[in-house]
């Protein structure tokens, strides 16, 4: 008897599916009310980073390369004040077998999904991971889909986001593409229902697991090369997963006093599940439309408990503009002879901002980059956001970039900065989302450690900003 289809029905139905798609009885972590066990969920499900990287190696991911930018930092010291002007160090991830830190999530999922017996992977997901889990698959022999949200409702269709669906198709993977609303989530749930394929989500232990791996070479990398631990460690924020994995490898490795800084696009303002707004924004990720709503509910996502927990690890949040990340994209290309894809220098464009600020003897660790090709060009998105009205012009980013409307690239690479986003703000804003979700504000004393570790902070601190959230609403 086939089950009945429709909206409400699936969505009924959507935890027995994604139970049997991902292979994790995630009651069995939960403690009392809020409260799970976050590290027996990852320890239990997940992956020592020494199966990890075994896992990794047998795909050819990881052990990537890590360059310190000579020409980038010559020129941060011409125009550094005195004194100041930290090296700048990359992680270049556009060289695993898809072009990305992805290959390391999706290399453990796929590996997971083909032990325990799927004949196929599906992944939700518009940015690069389609392209990883695609490749991850054809590696293993697995079938793959990938669903996209693609278009606005004139069938409009961002330039990188198209060429994302070619290279998933390059891999062999069949890709559906989607219009901007609620449907993603929804045919993501049919198609796991309908195939029995497992669910490569991007917040699963195992995804978060695959990235621990990247913080632990960063840390043994910047070892051999500088003889200490780096002191940033700058990492492009959207959905929280690469900051999370970054930052427990990094403590894994020891690097425990290294601080882990976190970079988005600043889009406040645009809503990514609107159809006019959709097309407004000229990066798929790593930008405030994911960075801010996926840290302050973390659960938001396609699993009941997200692995993905950024404020248990951020140490500062910074956003920089479109247009700095733009220029700084065609600056790695000129100055250093690495084209990479603009969203991987969200992360980069933070850094030598802050490398301005930070002491010479000081080093800074970008993360990450990406591939690039036709569609993830500057010149691409930027033509494409034209021809949707928006203003593209020179100036001074901070103050003539408005979201939605104007994409200023700098004159001068002094004019590259951060607008500092405080992560105390992002704390109270999980509280007021916690709040109005539980519909109560008192907590068992179970239920406020898990508080404490979930949001990195003191028992006083949580009573105080309970207070001010309860005032507010």
């Amino acid at each position: 008897m086939s089950q009945d289809r429709s909206y409400a029905a699936v969505m009924a139905r959507r935890a027995e599916i994604m139970r049997k798609a991902v292979g994790i009885d995630y009651e069995k972590f939960i403690i009392e009310g809020i409260a799970f066990d976050y590290e027996k969920m990852m320890e239990e499900v997940g992956y020592s980073i020494e199966e990890v990287r075994k896992i990794q190696a047998e795909t050819c991911v990881g052990n990537t390369p890590l360059v310190e930018l000579k020409n980038i930092n010559r020129l941060i010291k011409k125009i550094a004040p005195k004194g100041k002007g930290a090296r700048i160090f990359l992680k270049d991830e556009a060289t695993n077998p898809s072009g990305s830190f992805k290959d390391r999530r999706a290399a453990v999922s796929v590996y997971h999904a083909q032990k325990l017996g799927y004949k196929g992977v599906i992944a939700a997901t518009s940015g690069n991971y389609g392209a990883a889990v695609a490749s991850q698959a054809a590696k293993r022999g697995l079938k793959c889909i990938i669903v996209q949200e693609c278009y606005d409702s004139q069938w409009r269709g961002q330039p990188e986001i198209l060429e994302k669906g070619r290279a998933c198709e390059a891999y062999g993977a069949e890709v559906i593409q989607l219009t901007v609303g609620p449907e993603l989530f929804y045919y993501t749930l049919v198609l796991l229902e309908e195939t029995g394929y497992f669910n490569a989500s991007l917040y699963s232990p195992y995804a978060i697991a695959g990235i621990e791996t990247l913080g632990y070479e960063i840390a043994e990398q910047m070892k051999e090369l500088t003889g200490r631990f780096p002191d940033a460690v700058v990492v492009t924020h959207a959905g929280g997963g690469l900051l999370t994995g970054t930052a427990r490898g990094l403590k894994k490795a020891g690097a425990t006093q290294t601080k882990v800084i976190g970079a988005s696009v600043d889009l406040r303002g645009l809503h990514m599940a609107s159809d006019t707004d959709f097309n407004r924004k000229y990066f798929t990720t790593g930008h405030t439309g994911f960075g801010i709503p996926f840290a302050v509910f973390p659960d938001r996502s396609d699993v009941p408990k997200n692995a993905a927990r950024p404020l248990r690890y951020m140490d500062r949040y910074v956003l920089v503009t479109q247009g700095e990340v733009f220029y700084v994209t065609e600056m790695l290309a000129q100055l250093e002879g690495l084209q990479r894809g603009p969203a991987g220098n969200t992360s980069l464009t933070a850094a030598i901002a802050l490398a301005l600020e930070m002491d010479e003897d000081e080093t800074i660790v970008v993360n990450e980059t990406e591939y690039t090709g036709a569609g993830k060009l500057p010149s691409a998105q930027l033509t494409f956001a034209k021809k949707m009205g928006m203003i593209v012009k020179r100036g001074d980013p901070i103050k003539e970039d408005v979201p939605g409307k104007v994409i200023a690239i700098p004159e001068h690479p002094s004019q590259i900065g951060v607008i500092e986003y405080p992560v105390e703000e992002m704390k109270k804003s999980y509280l007021k989302e916690l709040i109005k979700r539980e519909n109560r504000s008192e907590f068992t004393e179970t239920e406020m450690k898990f508080l404490e570790e979930d949001l990195r902070a003191t028992r006083e601190e949580i009573i105080k900003w309970i207070e001010e959230v309860k005032k507010s609403l």
